[in-house]
């Protein structure tokens, strides 16, 4: 996702993994903070449940002032994965996203990440746009 308002460049892409071993909030990944960070985007996030036993996750996004919001809590099948996003997840610098499993040992998380930094544009680049 690229908001043509807002300069910004692509500084990487990763993949973050968590497998889950307790029932307590494991953050998956935080959004780079820092003078040049702008925020990051989450494409995909997939989870699977690989005991044969249906499983149930919770999902929270904690903000810079350590507020926590629940954004999913999702029941999964035994062996089956589940894609939760269905549009492009934003977590401005400094932000995290948990996940909360009802069972330990049950599921695996992979999210596909763009982290995206600011760019500094000239008075001369900003009058060829």
């Amino acid at each position: 996702m690229l908001v043509s308002a807002i300069p910004q460049y692509i500084q990487g892409l990763t993949n973050a993994k968590l497998l889950l071993t307790t029932t307590d909030a494991t953050v998956l990944y935080t959004a780079p903070s820092g003078a040049e960070s702008n925020s990051s985007v989450i494409s995909s996030i997939i989870i699977h449940e690989h005991s044969n036993n249906s499983d149930t996750v919770r999902v929270f996004i904690t903000d810079i002032n350590g507020n926590v919001f629940e954004m999913f809590d999702k029941t999964v099948a035994g062996q089956g994965t589940v894609e939760l996003l269905t549009r492009d997840l934003v977590l401005q610098a400094g932000e995290s996203i948990s996940f909360q499993a009802g069972t330990a040992n049950r599921i695996h998380i992979v999210a596909s990440i763009q982290e995206l930094i600011k760019t500094r544009i000239t008075t001369s680049a900003i009058s060829q746009i």
